[in-house]
């Protein structure tokens, strides 16, 4: 434990996502070692971004405009809805340059242990969003483990009726994975999966 002002800013960085006790001890000493006007700068970011970033009106992407950069780009195909868990999966799938279509983010997945129900994700939103009958895909890009699947079942469940082509993001083995290192769920995915060999 250290004193006053030092322990508070180690509690605070140990708040945030993937910081342990032993990393916020770290970033805070290197804070206290960086040169005043560094630390300044970190500190009109972080308030600036709370002040100008919000969630884009359409697919609950972060912006800084009503719409966000891919809702705005009349390029991107309308007829193919991507729906993700976060604002950070939209990111990691533009980076494959695969998808050309648009985005919804869910703001979570369903995960009652945690009291998240579908009221508290943007499933009516989505729901509204395919109603024009604009939309003739969906893929589902929810993350593969149970939070994910539960809200990738619900959501197709909920989907159905609509008689829009339902899609789910492939998933098996990662390249330079061995196969006594699988868990059941992905070597299970991987054979469920399997296509011919080319």
């Amino acid at each position: 434990m250290y004193e006053g002002v030092v322990q508070d800013l180690i509690d605070e960085l140990g708040h945030l996502p993937g910081v342990g006790p032993k990393g916020a001890q770290r970033i805070a000493f290197h804070l206290l070692q960086a040169e005043p006007a560094d630390v300044r700068r970190l500190a009109e970011v972080l308030l600036e971004v709370k002040e100008r970033v919000r969630f884009c009106s359409i697919c609950f992407n972060v912006s800084e405009d009503e719409q966000c950069r891919i809702c705005r780009d009349p390029r991107r195909d309308q007829a193919v809805l991507c729906v993700v868990e976060e604002y950070k999966d939209v990111v990691a799938i533009e980076r494959t340059k695969e998808f050309r279509g648009r985005y919804h983010v869910l703001g979570g997945a369903i995960s009652p242990i945690d009291g998240i129900g579908p009221d508290q994700l943007h499933i009516r939103e989505l729901l509204a969003r395919l109603a024009d009958g604009a939309v003739s895909e969906v893929i589902l890009a929810t993350d593969p483990n149970l939070e994910g699947e539960a809200t990738a079942t619900y959501l197709t469940r909920m989907l159905r009726a609509l008689e829009i082509r339902i899609t789910r993001l492939a998933s098996g083995l990662p390249v330079g994975g061995d196969l006594e290192y699988a868990d059941e769920v992905t070597l299970g995915r991987a054979f469920a999966g399997r296509r011919a060999a080319e």
